[in-house]
């Protein structure tokens, strides 16, 4: 049980040294945190996002903020404290999808190989090195699917409740429990119709309680205004179709076919006259590719076997990016793909697991997994530049964009 322990301990902590060390580089905002991180000084000021002294119309609910708040409240207004809670979350959500991993093959090894590839895979590094929402989105998705595994459905319920309050994206995951937990299952989710809207509801109470948050005062009643604002939340979700340069179709996520740049820099200290600094939200390259073939071959055992696990990664995965290719004209993003990352791990593991099951042929694949260990983290170590912000001479970030839409 201690040697156990300690294999887990040492993939957590190799994964909390990653996301903490330079945490506060670069020193100002990046990509959208100007959006979030100023919201969450607001709610530190107000209790509701302002702009000056006015009400500030704001498109996403307030958990991922408030948990920024917490960081900034603790460590003080800067970078450091601005990606604490994103960096502490993302270490988390290692151990998270181990148990996972646990529950669903009931293997410690297989759940030990999870947690390490989350540990390296380079969106999940990024995500959880900038105060964005959609790393809580992840884990309140992940925290709650774990609980719905050991069948604490009223605490499932409360989670997922604080996944749609970060993002309304969290409601198609929520969907596929309730039709899971009906048609599978057998069960009706009266827990989960409960407390995920009464959770959510809750998570606006600094809206209720101040007199200054954007619509507030649009009718004596309150549940009203409240309604109103989230009207114009959907009219805004929905005409998004503003051009952006790293915008990306959920067509090519998988394949890492636009990668987000969050940052870049041409610095002065990489020892050569001209030097690059960049965080690019891309997925470890040889996680994802294998995890294009994992989902295929997890679907195929699906259809052939009828079994649990594979039905669950499935579910996972569909819920969290099918949903997006119904918005072919909204502006989207390859780093909303975190949602789903866990189960896409999930799916790389399940097809170990079933490679290793084969009689006569674990000498064989041994060799094989070996072999694409070694790739993997060798495609980790190669871009590890590229997900912490580190400083590299020019002619070495570009060899790195081994494709003209990685630039």
């Amino acid at each position: 049980m201690r040697k156990k322990a300690f294999g887990l301990a040492l993939v957590v902590l190799f994964g909390a040294l990653i996301r903490f060390i330079n945490l506060s580089t670069p020193a100002e905002l990046v990509f959208d945190e100007v959006y979030y991180v100023n919201g969450a000084q607001d709610y530190l000021k107000a209790g509701v996002e302002i702009d000056g002294a006015k009400p500030e119309f704001v498109v996403h609910p307030p958990v991922g903020k408030w948990a920024i708040a917490a960081g900034i409240k603790i460590f003080g207004d800067n970078s450091f404290g601005w990606r604490f809670s994103a960096a502490l979350i993302g270490t988390i959500s290692i151990v998270i999808i181990f148990l996972v991993a646990r529950r669903l093959f009931h293997s410690y090894l297989l759940a030990l190989l999870a947690a390490a590839l989350t540990a390296i895979d380079g969106l999940h590094i990024v995500m959880s090195r900038t105060a964005l929402l959609d790393i809580f989105l992840m884990f309140f998705i992940l925290l709650g699917f774990l609980l719905m595994l050991y069948e604490r459905h009223l605490l499932a319920a409360i989670v997922l409740g604080l996944a749609l309050g970060t993002k309304w994206s969290a409601l198609y995951f929520i969907a596929a429990i309730f039709i899971y937990l009906i048609v599978v299952r057998k069960k009706i989710p009266w827990s989960y119709a409960a407390l995920i809207p009464l959770t959510y509801f809750l998570s606006w109470s600094g809206w209720f309680l101040s007199d200054k948050g954007w619509s507030r005062n649009f009718s004596s009643n309150p549940i009203i205004s409240w309604l109103h604002y989230h009207r114009e939340m959907l009219n805004f979700h929905t005409g998004l179709t503003t051009e952006h340069s790293y915008q990306a179709n959920p067509w090519n996520w998988l394949i890492l076919g636009r990668p987000t740049s969050f940052f870049y820099a041409t610095p002065k200290t990489c020892g050569q006259a001209n030097c690059s600094q960049e965080i690019l939200a891309m997925g470890t390259p040889m996680i994802w590719w294998s995890g294009v073939f994992a989902l295929a071959i997890t679907a195929g055992y699906y259809f052939y076997r009828r079994e649990r696990a594979a039905l669950l990664i499935l579910i996972g995965v569909a819920a969290n990016y099918l949903p997006w290719f119904f918005f072919q004209k909204r502006t989207m993003f390859y780093f909303y793909s975190i949602a789903f990352q866990p189960f896409l791990i999930l799916a790389i593991v399940y097809v170990v697991a079933k490679a290793f099951e084969e009689p006569g042929k674990s000498r064989s694949h041994r060799a094989y997994f070996l072999l694409w260990s070694t790739l993997v983290v060798l495609s980790f170590l190669y871009f590890m530049p590229l997900f912490v912000g580190g400083v590299l001479p020019y002619d070495s970030w570009y060899a790195r964009m081994w494709f003209p839409s990685w630039i």
